[in-house]
């Protein structure tokens, strides 16, 4: 049951979001006319709004009042279109994960406590913050080993953010049990499972060595990858709440005066970033969920340089295949094909009709096909896609709600650099490729090394499996011979549980009684 305390944290959650005029600003043309009317009586509390301030910007200030967990809890919202819809999940997308710094003293408090060593020897120097966020504060730094001096970044956990998290989740959790009870045509999106969701990606958040460790993970992925790579962590000077990498030497994404300044090609970075991605979607199964342009870097030789892995995303071999075939089928307009894909998943219930699902698909291809390529947008597609698998009760898929988010912002970034940027031609040598190497008799051979593991793992378990199906035999024809027979303790509880609804039981039947009473002498 919801501690009764996360319903008042939701009413002040509730309150900064009327004051700040985001209610009265929700997208609700489609909703019921109860849900109208509250936000026309939501408008009338709102302060009054400042020239040129939008929607975005309301939101934007509502959850810096609310404080830094809220900043995540936005952030993680904005890659969830399907929950929250595709014009909040924008305006969510604008948030600036930008906080104020927290003292120097608490900083190194910090990294003293986590690694255990004083500060002054462990690095070199280790300067003022240069950058604040809801989660954490980056430091610079000097490190010396036996190659010499080189310069760090030092990222150190915000004091206190994780009980400020715990209680602040308590009110998600309660709008979260409040949506499915009251909105069940909701029920599908599992509002509960994604705030479990926002609980355990925070969670592996706040503590930093699995940051270093999805760094170095991608790092061992990409070595041999052309344009594209991640910070080295220096493990040493690392722990739960500390994290040191390289210092990137390099000209933001978002600066793209300062990259064509650099002589960086602007159109080859675009294609880069998109297969990048790509690759190691399709290839690792894993990738950076959180690449926006303030989290990518060109470093001198033109290389992509990709920081902040807090948030990273896994796909499944199976996963894999699906996302590739969905894609291949846009590609080239093989719309049974991308329907077939979604129901051998089991995306879509099976009592529906392929057919009609392929005609739906073909509803949303077939408008973005018929536009100028370079100006077909992943981002309207996923629009229609959520449409369609609402009609056809298609459930949330946290992975796959994760990964396209991160195509639609990597897509962003990438028309950002070139204005004509084609997603279609781009994506085609990554998942045509993977498609080739991997749907063939590659695809069948390790289907084959895979069941042969399977089988392996089986017959070493089999003995296992084969004593407790003997005891459980044995169990079973014990009950049959001699009858089902309850502890000492399981009979007691059973006879207390039972007293306790023969008295609540007895007391319902006087006060049925008693009110029937009341009812008759009115009546009289």
């Amino acid at each position: 049951m919801t501690n009764p305390a996360a319903y008042l944290r939701l009413a002040r959650v509730g309150w900064v979001l009327v004051r700040e005029g985001v209610v009265s600003e929700l997208p609700v043309q489609e909703m019921p006319a109860s849900a109208r009317f509250l936000a026309g009586v939501a408008g009338l509390f709102a302060r009054r709004r400042k020239p040129g301030e939008g929607r975005s910007a309301r939101l934007a200030h509502a959850i810096e009042r609310l404080g830094p967990s809220y900043v995540k809890m936005g952030q993680f919202l904005a890659t969830r279109p399907d929950v929250v819809g595709v014009a909040i999940a924008e305006d969510l997308s604008a948030l600036q994960d930008r906080m104020a710094t927290f003292p120097m003293a608490e900083a190194k408090a910090t990294v003293e406590g986590s690694l255990g060593r004083p500060v002054e020897d462990l690095y070199v120097s280790f300067d003022e913050p240069i950058a604040a966020a809801s989660i954490a504060q980056v430091h610079p730094a000097v490190v010396r080993d036996k190659d010499g001096e080189r310069r760090v970044a030092v990222k150190v956990i915000r004091p206190g953010v994780r009980q400020r998290f715990v209680h602040d989740l308590q009110a998600m959790y309660a709008a979260s049990h409040l949506q499915e009870r009251f909105l069940p045509h909701t029920r599908r999106l599992k509002p509960v499972e994604v705030t479990r969701t926002l609980e355990q990606t925070t969670k592996v958040e706040m503590d930093l060595r699995l940051e270093a460790a999805a760094l170095s993970e991608l790092g061992e992925n990409t070595a041999g990858d052309s344009g594209f790579r991640v910070p080295k962590v220096d493990w040493e000077r690392t722990g739960r709440d500390v994290v040191t990498m390289e210092w990137i030497d390099g000209v933001k994404m978002s600066d793209i005066e300062g990259l064509r300044a650099a002589g960086h090609d602007l159109n080859v970075l675009a294609d880069t970033l998109i297969q990048s991605f790509l690759r190691h979607t399709l290839r690792d199964g894993f990738f950076h969920a959180d690449m926006h342009q303030g989290n990518l870097f060109v470093d001198a030789e033109g290389h992509i340089v990709a920081v902040d892995m807090g948030i990273v995303g896994r796909l499944g071999r199976k996963e894999r295949r699906f996302l590739a075939e969905i894609l291949f089928g846009f590609i080239t307009r093989d719309y049974v094909r991308v329907a077939n894909v979604h129901f051998e998943a089991g995306y879509v219930p099976s009592h529906h009709d392929v057919a009609s699902f392929a005609q739906a698909i073909r509803a949303i291809g077939e408008p973005i096909h018929g536009q100028p390529a370079e100006t077909i947008s992943m981002a309207k597609l996923l629009t229609l896609l959520f449409e369609v698998t609402e009609l056809f009760d298609m459930e949330t898929r946290t992975e796959l709600v994760m990964l396209q988010k991160t195509m639609v912002v990597v897509e962003g970034v990438a028309r950002t650099l070139n204005p004509r940027f084609n997603m279609w031609k781009a994506s085609e040598p990554v998942v045509g490729g993977w498609i080739r190497d991997n749907l063939g008799p590659k695809r069948i051979l390790a289907d084959l090394r895979d069941g042969a593991h399977a089988a392996l793992r089986l017959a070493e378990a089999a003995p296992e499996i084969a004593a407790k199906a003997e005891k459980l035999s044995l169990d079973l024809t014990s009950m049959a011979e001699k009858g089902f027979r309850f502890d000492e303790a399981t009979a007691e509880a059973i006879g207390k549980s039972e007293a306790r609804h023969g008295r609540s039981g007895r007391v319902a039947l006087w006060v049925i009684a008693a009110a029937l009473v009341y009812i008759g002498w009115a009546i009289g």
